[in-house]
């Protein structure tokens, strides 16, 4: 019997919990005949690969760096979040097409655990993860988003489509979202990170967003949880966006802790 296929396109995408998190979830829902895998992907073959994936058997497809923004070029359809926020994570082939959609938004509030209302947010980074967690805080009623990116052209840009404010330089905020690849290198230092995100001389907000997530506690959340801010880790959002995604996928609801516990390497 042909198995049912997801995965995850990225470039570089070995570091991925997601094969793990998903093929968990796969087993506790019973689906013995689906089956999650990573999909390494540079750009120059994202769009010709992704059209055959159907043919293959794939169902479904999470998208991460640097594929957001081409992921949503790429669908013939798009579900009102992506279509708005610009960019996609999740990729569904449904009769012959595909669909598009951003499951980051969604899934970062709800590893927020808290209403960004009336809130001032500060995100670093002006890429696809960006785009998606801007559009999250404006709907969650956030009083002001502002945008850093050490390109500023980049961050001026976003600000502009997203009808939120640029930051010229980082500056004090209730939240701080790092929607950086800044910790993905896992030589990366604290002092390395505060220097790349402009951080040098700043403390942490009340609350710290990671979206990047390593074995361990990232350089960005050393220094957030040094400085006693509340944290939430970029497995927490991985787990909630990758609930969403599967939700999708199967038509059945996700067992959240069973995703969790494979995301952080427990059996």
């Amino acid at each position: 019997m042909p198995r049912t296929l997801l995965g995850v396109a990225g470039f570089p995408v070995s570091h991925s919990r997601s094969p793990a998190m998903h093929n968990a979830a796969l087993a506790e829902q019973g689906l013995d005949d689906w089956l999650y895998v990573p999909l390494p992907l540079p750009p120059e073959r994202f769009a010709e690969t992704v059209r055959a994936l159907p043919a293959s058997g794939f169902r479904g497809l999470n998208v991460t760096v640097p594929h957001k923004l081409a992921a949503h070029e790429l669908a013939d359809r798009h579900t009102a979040a992506a279509a708005a926020i610009g960019a996609a994570n999740t990729l569904t082939f449904i009769d012959g097409e595909i669909e598009a959609d951003n499951t980051d938004a969604g899934g970062f509030l709800d590893a927020l655990a808290t209403s960004p209302q009336g809130l001032r947010v500060l995100v670093l980074g002006a890429g696809g993860s960006a785009r998606a967690i801007v559009w999250a805080l404006r709907q969650g009623g956030a009083a002001e988003v502002s945008i850093w990116n050490r390109t500023p052209e980049r961050a001026a840009e976003l600000a502009q489509a997203m009808g939120v404010r640029h930051a010229e330089r980082p500056e004090p905020a209730d939240i701080l979202v790092n929607c950086t690849s800044v910790g993905l290198d896992p030589t990366t230092t604290v002092a390395d990170a505060r220097e790349a995100l402009g951080l040098l001389g700043a403390a942490p907000a009340a609350t710290v967003v990671d979206l990047v997530y390593g074995t361990g506690p990232t350089p960005f959340v050393q220094w957030a949880r040094g400085g006693g801010a509340r944290v939430v880790e970029g497995l927490d959002v991985l787990v909630s966006q990758g609930a969403r995604s599967l939700e999708r996928w199967t038509g059945t609801a996700s067992p959240i802790d069973t995703m969790r516990m494979a995301a952080q390497g427990q059996s």
